[in-house]
């Protein structure tokens, strides 16, 4: 009897639990990244690109022979053959007529291109690209191909909105596996990363999935708009991708399907950070800016009476915070157009009128954000130094110094001082400035050190100017 109305019970109870989880069921709301690939996959393209490479190779069996080698050295290494290399890639599809945004980095110095457009019925076509434009500074390629019919793409969205935290859809071609997709969130906005093939300061940073093959295809939030484009990583980490604002590729697009590259603006200098010993030496009373690390000769800035030691506090009465803002805004700015720069001398406000040239289609393209520290160091050897000489014919040849300027060469460092500097001091650098003030002698040098503790270093190398902090060794601070 018990056992008839245990089940009994428990028959009523499956049967309760069944209609509650229906209506939980029912009022569950359908996941939206799945209506997202729905409609963005067909508008994401895989890239398969190809090119000829050049390895040496051994036409001989037994090239490890020493016999074989005591008769024919290393002639074999003299022959060679052509290797093809095959790489893969992703993009989407910004145009009805068959443009492709994509990164540069896929498709730089390729011979073939080819894309792939996946058809509504699952059905993939393929077509050969020809590259539009390509801007190396923002490591963006527009592609273009010649289809049938109108393609579907991608609606760009607003990427200065997006809040830390939101919610993206990342849709690639991660090691050949086409369409893979992957969600997470904005990890950080305005990331740097510096490298010889990257040098970007604006980076979104995701922890969704992105791997190799994944670089130049969209990252799209809830509302199935691009927002970045996937382009780097860490490999040694996870959930650490990077893409580059869709608001970068709007500023850019019309001149790569217009012009092939960027028109920017050229102004003809290289700058850095504002440290505190600089804001001291150079008497910055506001903080922020970006001091000119070098003028290039005879370009704008030069032409316009800009100097070594200017730094920049507004552009076209923006304030500018550092370095890289400073960059960025002069590379939004027109060839020809005229930047209207205030300056801080010396304590001394100044105001300069630029006119713009046009600036290298290259990654740094010339107004160049140096590097957060220095290179250098200083005379006497409490700094480190133990000797500097007067520049003089001799000694430009022996470190040829093939320049115009004038200062004091550093021809002895003490290895075994505990002296610091910010960045390497090498034999040879010639020391221009120091705290601001030129030195041509070494009693000019005395006096622009002065007691203090830390020095401002302006040194030339190799014709490039640059800025170092020299600290005393402790041991012999008074």
């Amino acid at each position: 009897m018990k056992s008839k109305k245990f089940l009994a019970l428990s028959l009523a109870l499956a049967l309760i639990i069944s209609l509650t989880g229906g209506a939980f069921a029912a009022g569950v709301q359908p996941n939206p990244i799945v209506e997202i690939v729905k409609k963005a996959s067909i508008a994401v393209v895989n890239i398969d690109v190809e090119k000829t490479a050049k390895r040496s190779f051994s036409p001989f069996p037994f090239d490890d022979d020493p016999v074989f080698k005591h008769f024919f050295g290393d002639a074999f290494k003299d022959f060679t053959r052509s290797v093809p290399m095959k790489g893969r890639g992703s993009g989407f599809i910004v145009s009805k007529d068959g443009l492709i945004l994509t990164n540069n980095h896929v498709v730089d110095g390729v011979d073939k291109i080819t894309v792939s457009v996946l058809l509504k019925d699952g059905e993939k076509k393929t077509y050969t690209a020809a590259i539009k434009g390509n801007d190396p500074a923002y490591d963006l390629a527009l592609l273009k191909i010649e289809p049938d019919s109108d393609l579907p793409t991608l609606e760009l969205g607003d990427s200065d909105v997006l809040e830390v935290g939101e919610w993206v859809v990342a849709i690639g071609n991660p090691y050949g596996f086409e369409h893979s997709v992957t969600a997470g969130v904005i990890s950080a906005k305005n990331r740097g990363i510096h490298t010889q093939e990257i040098n970007f300061d604006d980076f979104l940073q995701t922890d969704a999935a992105i791997n190799p093959g994944n670089s130049g295809g969209p990252l799209l939030d809830m509302e199935g708009k691009v927002i970045g484009i996937n382009t780097a990583i860490v490999p040694y980490a996870q959930g650490m991708g990077f893409a580059i604002p869709v608001n970068k590729a709007k500023e850019i697009m019309k001149d790569l399907e217009s012009f092939g590259h960027v028109k920017r603006g050229w102004l003809g200098v290289s700058v850095r950070d504002v440290s505190p010993e600089m804001a001291k030496a150079y008497k910055v009373p506001e903080s922020g800016g970006a001091m000119i690390n070098d003028v290039f000769k005879g370009d704008p800035a030069d032409k316009a009476g800009i100097k070594r030691g200017d730094v920049v506090i507004e552009v076209n009465g923006e304030k500018i915070k550092n370095a890289n803002a400073f960059v960025q805004k002069v590379r939004t700015l027109a060839p020809d157009s005229t930047a209207k720069l205030t300056v801080i001398r010396k304590g001394k406000k100044l105001n300069f009128s630029v006119k713009l040239a046009e600036r290298a289609n290259t990654a740094d393209g010339g107004n160049k954000a140096s590097a957060s520290s220095s290179t250098g160091a200083n005379v006497l050897k409490e700094f480190g130094i133990n000797k500097v000489e007067k520049l003089s014919e001799s000694l430009k040849r022996k470190y040829k110094i093939d320049s115009g300027s004038e200062g004091l060469v550093v021809t002895e460092i003490d290895k075994n001082s505990q002296a610091r500097f910010d960045i390497e001091l090498r034999e040879g650098d010639l020391l221009i400035e120091v705290n601001g003030t030129e030195v041509k002698s070494i009693e000019d040098l005395k006096k622009a050190i002065g007691n203090e503790d830390t020095l401002l270093l302006m040194i030339e190398r190799e014709g490039a100017t640059f800025f170092i902090t020299a600290t005393k060794d402790k041991d012999e601070k008074k």
